[in-house]
């Protein structure tokens, strides 16, 4: 990952070729004349941050919703591990292929309403995959790989919104809290999903049918309370044109860009971690409880708490001081070191290895150990979050 440049004069989106900029427009914005610039106003710009962070929530939250309820789905579906991974690797594959096109989409087209397009879709496709009989898994795998076509939506659109709403170290904090959804979202998911088809007796299928109706809400709060931010308004910026460049135009000029490539390229790996914790964990630590009490039983009160409820609050508590914590730290060492933003990711990916090694290969000795180890990796993970998405959204467009 490469470092943070406050100089750089681009609009934010899936990173655009620049455009022709007026001359007068060379100095640095301020904070508190952004929403001067933009028409909106600082407290509506809030409420704005605060409805793409509950999408975002809702987003996650339905992710790992089926992860909570897996062990009841593997058992619907008569499924084995194989056949579990399919969930999240379909959800992903589509996600990836898609959101670089909502990303050119959200260049050229008006943003909230691709947003409400995008909930829809999504919300339809969650409450669809509920009603799917049990032989079906086929037609649950399809459903899901649209579950990611919707979540791709506005997991690529709004943190541009965001970047043109605020400037400097306002927009890093108002994007750590759109990141915060993250792991906020996974731990309420797990516990949710969890919890809703245990007390329906292993019912999996109202697991999935609370997100949806949650989703409609998002979809009339961007309605009736989000004004769409002109691109480049809080930089300042006032385009003679707008950008007319084909899709294959945008990525040939991102392959260009290294800050953007070596950004992703580290994104991808925590990415990987995160994902592959997040989805099996719940499994993991379910056979790691048979093979450390088969022939000692457990005597201390972590066994009387459920996997889904210790990893749920693991991830929540660990994101929320993680993404909060990388971007104080980056924020204070950018004023020593203008690469603070890529060191500080390096550092949470390098410390966090070694204790997600140790939690895996502590977990049939001692739970405690385990799940004390994996919260320390977790954390260094989270640092990365709210960062690197800072990063890209000012990475230099002009290979260097």
């Amino acid at each position: 990952m490469t470092s943070r440049h406050e100089d750089v004069d681009v609009e934010k989106g899936l990173l655009a070729p620049p455009c022709e900029m007026d001359e007068d427009d060379s100095e640095s914005p301020r904070a508190e004349d952004v929403h001067d610039r933009t028409g909106i106003s600082y407290t509506r710009s809030i409420v704005i941050v605060g409805i793409l962070f509950y999408i975002n929530l809702l987003s996650y939250m339905d992710r790992l919703s089926v992860t909570g309820a897996l062990p009841y789905l593997e058992k619907s579906f008569n499924l084995k591990d194989s056949g579990s991974g399919l969930l999240q690797a379909v959800f992903l594959c589509s996600f990836m292929l898609v959101a670089p096109v909502f990303g050119y989409l959200g260049d050229h087209w008006n943003r909230k309403y691709l947003l409400c397009i995008g909930i829809t879709l999504w919300s339809a496709s969650i409450l669809g995959s509920s009603f799917i009989p049990d032989k079906y898994f086929w037609l649950f795998l399809l459903m899901r790989g649209l579950v990611g076509i919707g979540a791709a939506s506005y997991s690529t659109i709004a943190p541009s919104i965001i970047a043109d709403l605020f400037v400097a170290d306002q927009r890093s904090r108002m994007l750590s809290i759109f990141w915060t959804a993250i792991p906020v979202g996974c731990g309420l998911g797990y516990i949710m999903g969890a919890k809703v088809t245990s007390a329906l007796g292993g019912d999996w299928h109202w697991a999935l049918r609370i997100i949806p109706g949650l989703g409609i809400i998002a979809v009339l709060l961007l309605i009736f309370f989000m004004k769409e931010p002109s691109r480049g308004a809080a930089e300042q910026k006032s385009y003679k044109h707008p950008n007319n460049n084909s899709w294959t135009t945008d990525v040939k000029a991102l392959l260009k860009n290294p800050s953007f490539m070596l950004s992703m390229l580290g994104f991808t790996t925590v990415t990987f971690v995160s994902g592959s914790l997040s989805h099996w964990a719940l499994s993991f630590y379910k056979r790691a409880r048979v093979i450390l009490y088969r022939s000692d039983p457990c005597q201390t009160a972590i066994c009387q708490f459920d996997d889904s409820l210790i990893f749920g609050m693991i991830t929540v508590i660990t994101g929320i001081v993680g993404v909060g914590a990388g971007v104080e730290i980056s924020k204070r060492f950018r004023k020593i070191n203008p690469r603070a933003d890529a060191l500080v990711c390096a550092c949470g990916m390098l410390g966090g290895a070694p204790f997600l090694l140790l939690a895996l290969l502590l977990a049939s000795f001692s739970l405690v150990a385990s799940y004390i180890f994996i919260s320390i990796g977790a954390l260094l993970l989270a640092l990365n979050f709210a960062i690197v998405d800072d990063i890209l959204l000012v990475s230099d467009q002009k290979p260097r």
